[in-house]
């Protein structure tokens, strides 16, 4: 049963929704996702199983030009269920006219850092297109992660724009997004869906919605509160990342193997939760959605966040720190980093994605090339269009491409390298990501 399910009957909430929840329930229903990436696509792929006639809006003239194709590039969308969704009633467009008389919109655009600044331009971009189609009785709902009082302080004065009023002509709230791009456990079905509305009948709808598409969902009591939900999520996991990263530095110095000791630790069943070390934090979420809050905290109160600042500053020093070390294990080689020929294994910023957004091992690729690597990288995730905005040439993943190599350098635990393979056949190898812990390498782990 859903958290938010309301004991009063529709008909308390008034006609508008009455009507909307009909179509929700009965899947006739017409639903627009704004913006095609690795989490709006997931939505749109899933509101079409259920049965609701979807249309993606995607400006990127590739992307478009790939779904109409039925090319899916989120991995977590196959190629195959695209091509089912395209059959049963999806279609992708960048024309707003397209959509127009929507019942649900969900709005899942980039909501980047410029210069240390929310940019939320495509969000505002996204509300003043579903402005200009909205009609009474549709419901809008914000996806993207954001400061808290975006939905309302925002969004709602864009989409009152076109005439209508929030909570009377239609219904508004935020719901955001879980998704973990790789995960082969949990998905978008079956991870619980946090959602929230301006008043009572946005929440009863936007929880209707999502209710079809999801196995759970858990209601708050508004799209603030919603708001800071995934924030704190991800602050929690950068100030835990920064924790081991800068205990992995100090281990290394007083001679400590940090991974021994964090499997140690997690052997206790109670007050800890295991957190790795590795090169950095990369992806749109870790990198960016601390520094909102941070951000907002700033502006509101005139504190700084100084967990968050403090998390920034030693994960965004991470690729320096791995260069350095590096550097040190040519050194006791007998080698300069000028000159030697270095592989790097991966440059997304995870395992199991083609997504390198704020990767570090881009920025590790960046410091080891100023100090004159000859630089190869192999990744079997990169997107072919992707390939000319690398730092270096790939190649295949290969024994005789990593003996060739120097030095070979793990920085992205992709399930596509074999460990074996990599231990038995480099010459000398900086474990980045502790994959050849039980394996003889010649070489250090981070």
């Amino acid at each position: 049963m859903n958290a938010s399910s309301p004991e009063s009957p529709n008909s308390c909430l008034g006609a508008a929704a009455a009507e909307l929840l009909h179509r929700l329930g009965d899947r006739t229903a017409r639903v627009v996702v704004v913006g095609q990436g690795y989490v709006g696509l997931p939505v749109a792929m899933r509101s079409v199983e259920v049965g609701f006639t979807t249309t993606g809006f995607e400006l990127d003239p590739g992307r478009l030009a790939a779904l109409r194709r039925g090319e899916s590039y989120v991995e977590d969308v196959p190629t195959s269920q695209l091509q089912a969704a395209l059959a049963s009633g999806y279609s992708a467009t960048d024309q707003a006219n397209d959509f127009a008389g929507f019942d649900v919109a969900v709005i899942s655009v980039p909501t980047p850092l410029r210069e240390g600044v929310p940019d939320l331009s495509f969000v505002e971009s996204a509300s003043a297109s579903l402005a200009e189609v909205m009609r009474p009785g549709c419901a809008v709902i914000l996806e993207s992660t954001t400061y808290p009082g975006t939905t309302e302080e925002l969004v709602r004065p864009i989409l009152e724009g076109s005439g209508l009023e929030c909570g009377v002509d239609f219904f508004l709230g935020y719901s955001p997004e879980r998704i973990d791009p790789g995960n082969a456990k949990w998905g978008f079905v079956n991870t619980p869906k946090v959602v929230s509305g301006v008043d009572a009948a946005s929440l009863r709808v936007i929880d209707a919605f999502f209710s079809a598409l999801v196995d759970r969902t858990v209601a708050v009591g508004s799209p603030a509160e919603a708001e800071l939900v995934k924030l704190l999520e991800n602050t929690f996991r950068h100030v835990n990342i920064a924790l081991v990263n800068e205990l992995a530095m100090f281990a290394a110095d007083l001679g400590v193997d940090i991974w021994r000791a964090i499997d140690a630790a997690a052997t206790k069943p109670f007050g800890f939760m295991r957190f790795t070390p590795g090169p950095g934090v990369g992806g749109h979420c870790l990198p960016v959605d601390p520094s909102y809050l941070s951000w907002q905290v700033k502006r509101r109160s005139g504190r700084p966040f100084r967990f968050v600042e403090l998390a920034n500053d030693v994960n965004d020093h991470m690729p320096d720190h791995v260069a350095a070390r590096v550097a040190a294990l040519l050194n006791s080689h007998g080698r300069a980093v000028n000159g030697t020929k270095i592989l790097l294994l991966g440059l997304t910023y995870k395992a199991g994605t083609s997504d390198f957004r704020e990767s570090p091992s881009i920025v590790v690729a960046e410091r080891l090339a100023a100090l004159g690597a000859e630089l190869t990288a192999c990744d079997p995730h990169v997107l072919p269009s992707a390939i000319s905005r690398l730092p270096c040439p790939l190649v295949d993943f290969s024994a005789v491409n990593l003996a060739a190599a120097d030095l070979v350098v793990t920085l992205v635990d992709h399930p596509e390298f074999d460990v074996q393979t990599i231990a038995a056949a480099s010459v000398l190898v900086f474990d980045a990501k502790a994959m050849l812990r039980g394996h003889q390498f010649r070489g250090e782990t981070l």
